[in-house]
């Protein structure tokens, strides 16, 4: 292979230019006597909220309330304020090394090799073939990043009714972006027997978009050529079928993590998620080499995020003075219905983001007991006043595992 021309060498390099991505760089840049570098596949840096033309972005992180572009705009701006570099439209293709990898852009083929490299590449929304969702191939399916992409950024034209698969956060954000295109929503469907958000949130949405939450129901066929036409719905309890009219489909949640990169630098996986395994300092398997933000927890909303991206900035730095790689600790395993727990290996020296552990469930639980165990036995039990529930992330004080004496093995949690 011919070595490219261009070599770059930061203190630090960022992939992805998301909140994430650009809070870690703002944050860094002042500490760390080389170059803090953002390497961005998209022709502009912010990430999802540059799609998103709503408000509702930087309450946690910034204390305000704004609109998705100006959110990702003044992200980009204290970036660049506080000396990070940014190169947009350049991908990262290949690692040649632990802290090296290869990518392209607009300027031809770069080289870049870093002291500590920060994966902050986010999570996508499965498509209709990761569903097996069968029926016609048809124009008018969409994924809520690429409604927003159409709409938001290239202006364009979709249909005048649509069926949003999924009842999360981001559904209703679907909604609202079909509502400004002059969309209307006819229903929103969720396999799960509960809305996928706050009774509040789904009651409203119902209200303002004048639609329907149908829960316990799947989607079971598209149909119409060369546009949809139709689609075909199941009630999962009776059997009973629906056929619902609608010229659009939007399929919302049902999140994977955008894990090519760990995966081709050999990072331990979660074989769950599918997310790379950290530590509660957002250690990799791989030295040098931190996973951040949805990647490794798919999915939370945009200002969380960008609080992991200034999470991060303290471990960078103590690995950066002593090249402090991850000390002996155990791993957090989990019972069904939790599908993963994120960080899933605690090496005892640091508290993860918001001091929480981060689970999905498959079930709704108003009030769940969660149980920790180590060797069979049962070490801590505690009453949580909020619900686990399928469609969003299940929070779990860090102090839970206070009594886990590491050197006896790992432990597993479960809720009863």
């Amino acid at each position: 292979m011919k070595t490219p021309k261009t070599l770059l060498t930061p203190e630090v390099l960022i992939i992805g230019g998301g909140p994430s991505g650009l809070r870690a760089a703002k944050d860094i840049v002042p500490f760390v006597a080389g170059d803090v570098l953002v390497v961005e596949r998209e022709s502009e840096a912010g990430g999802i909220p540059r799609h998103s033309d709503h408000p509702g972005y930087g309450i946690r992180d910034l204390g305000r309330f704004m609109n998705g572009p100006a959110y990702a705009k003044l992200l980009c701006h204290q970036a660049r304020a506080a000396g990070a570099k940014i190169l947009t439209d350049t991908t990262v293709t290949d690692w040649v090394g632990d802290r090296e990898v290869l990518a392209t852009s607009p300027q031809g083929r770069l080289r870049i090799t870093a002291r500590v490299v920060i994966l902050a590449t986010g999570a996508r929304e499965r498509p209709r073939f990761s569903r097996l969702i069968p029926g016609e191939r048809a124009a008018g399916i969409y994924t809520t990043g690429h409604l927003q992409n159409v709409v938001n950024l290239k202006h364009g034209r979709v249909g005048t009714r649509a069926v949003i698969v999924g009842a999360e956060l981001v559904s209703w954000s679907a909604a609202l972006t079909l509502k400004e295109a002059g969309c209307k929503t006819v229903v929103l469907t969720t396999e799960y027997q509960k809305p996928d958000v706050y009774r509040l949130v789904s009651m409203i949405g119902k209200i303002f978009f004048r639609t329907k939450v149908l829960t316990g129901t799947r989607i079971i066929r598209i149909a119409g050529k060369p546009r949809v036409s139709h689609v075909i719905l199941e009630d999962l309890t009776t059997g009973q079928r629906t056929t619902v009219e609608c010229d659009t489909v939007i399929l919302t949640g049902n999140w994977m993590p955008d894990n090519e990169l760990a995966r081709g630098a050999k990072i331990l996986l979660d074989p769950s998620s599918k997310a790379p395994i950290v530590d509660e300092s957002l250690r990799t398997s791989l030295p040098a080499v931190f996973a951040i933000e949805n990647l490794v927890h798919p999915v939370d909303t945009a200002d969380v995020a960008a609080i992991d991206g200034a999470f991060v900035v303290a471990p960078v730095l103590r690995f950066l003075e002593a090249q402090q790689a991850e000390t002996a600790g155990y791993s957090v395993l989990v019972e069904k219905p939790l599908r993963w727990v994120s960080p899933s290996r605690i090496s005892g020296d640091s508290r993860p983001p918001r001091g929480h552990l981060l689970l999905w469930s498959d079930w709704y639980r108003a009030f769940p007991l969660v149980e920790i165990t180590q060797n069979g036995r049962v070490i801590r039990r505690r009453r949580l006043l909020w619900p686990s529930a399928p469609g969003r992330m299940f929070r779990v004080p860090f102090s839970i595992l206070d009594r886990v004496e590491g050197q006896k093995g790992d432990v597993c949690i479960r809720i009863r």
